[in-house]
């Protein structure tokens, strides 16, 4: 059978994902060199990494559920084959090779100069402000149950049929003293009072608040610090941030509040004055009319982690261990920014 005409005639002309395929093309077309070193010297052919990302940013767009899904779609589903580049006939990859070349790209920093390419498109297009930002954490549900954290201490030969230890009534666990068979990197968190602890990991975003984009993004160790101690980083590691930075009441400490003035950086963070408690927000600031400002902004990377959980399927990872979960969360972080940059510039 002859076939005339291409998969590029197949999508309609003002179809949102061909915005988002331009400039996802662009960011890649700088990592060239950058993608030779993740391919396999020996063996079989790889998966091209730039297919690799793109099935991702595929996968957090539309909701896959897993990597099989998408290359089970790949089969018959024309528009994807589209994005990834491949033709009508082009057989498509098995979903085993696509996982582990997935897993050789995840542990490198792939991921998190994809998003730094994605950003830097965006400043590059006066998209993002220089001035104004905002942070805030999150908690990422791990890939590991209740019944995986264990006692540190515990005889590895002490096996029973797993059943035994399924109620933990009575019992005193902590991160201290036990930790997941299943996924170590994990911690045992909870939102606040009243919720219920899971397995987690602790997700931060920052924010630019023009157009609500992601500037930085980073997984770590869910603990009662980490918002406040990985702000810290995500300010270090963005160049050029002398401005404000947004934050709710959790990160209204004095430690917090002299760190961001030390840096330049003019502390925008609730005030939390409850009971009898003082806040460390300086008055003056709290009073400017930048300060109001940011105070209603700061809400919009709320908007930003209910994307990502609800739409790009992070609100529970599907990878064990922090490096992966960490890149797995760049990519869906670098698709929400590649999904507001085409809805923001001109057709």
């Amino acid at each position: 059978m002859l076939l005339s005409g291409t998969l590029d005639d197949r999508v309609p002309k003002g179809h949102p994902l061909r915005a988002i395929k331009r400039l996802a093309d662009e960011c890649l077309a700088a990592m060239n060199a950058q993608f030779d070193e993740v391919y396999a010297q020996v063996g079989r052919p790889s998966v091209p990494p730039e297919r690799l990302l793109k099935g991702q940013l595929l996968i957090a767009l539309y909701s896959v559920r897993s990597e099989r899904q998408l290359c089970e779609q790949l089969e018959y589903n024309l528009l994807y084959r589209w994005f990834l580049d491949m033709d009508f006939v082009e057989a498509v990859f098995d979903a085993t090779s696509f996982t582990q070349n997935r897993d050789r790209l995840l542990a490198t920093e792939v991921a998190h100069d994809f998003l730094k390419r994605v950003v830097d498109l965006a400043r590059g297009k006066g998209l993002m402000s220089p001035d104004h930002f905002s942070v805030d954490g999150t908690l990422i549900e791990a890939w590991a149950s209740h019944k995986s954290f264990r006692p540190k201490d515990e005889d590895p030969d002490d096996k029973d049929d797993g059943n035994g230890w399924s109620s933990f009534k009575g019992q005193k666990r902590s991160n201290e003293t036990h930790e997941s068979k299943t996924d170590p990197d994990a911690r045992l968190a909870r939102k606040g009072n009243g919720q219920p602890a899971r397995l987690a990991y602790s997700a931060h975003a920052l924010m630019e608040n023009r157009n609500g984009l992601i500037v930085d993004f980073e997984v770590g160790t869910a603990c009662g610090t980490a918002e406040r101690d990985t702000a810290i980083d995500l300010i270090e590691r963005t160049p050029g941030l002398t401005a404000t930075l947004a934050a709710d009441k959790g990160y209204d400490t004095k430690a917090f509040v002299q760190d961001c003035i030390d840096r330049g950086v003019t502390p925008h963070i609730a005030r939390n004055e409850y009971g009898s408690r003082k806040s460390s927000v300086p008055a003056e600031i709290a009073a400017s009319e930048e300060y109001t400002a940011s105070m209603v902004v700061r809400r919009r990377i709320e908007q930003i982690f209910g994307w990502m959980k609800e739409v790009g399927g992070f609100r529970r990872t599907r990878y064990r261990g922090s490096a992966r979960v960490r890149a797995h969360g760049q990519l869906v972080a670098a698709a929400y920014n590649l999904l507001r940059i085409a809805k923001l510039l001109p057709a």
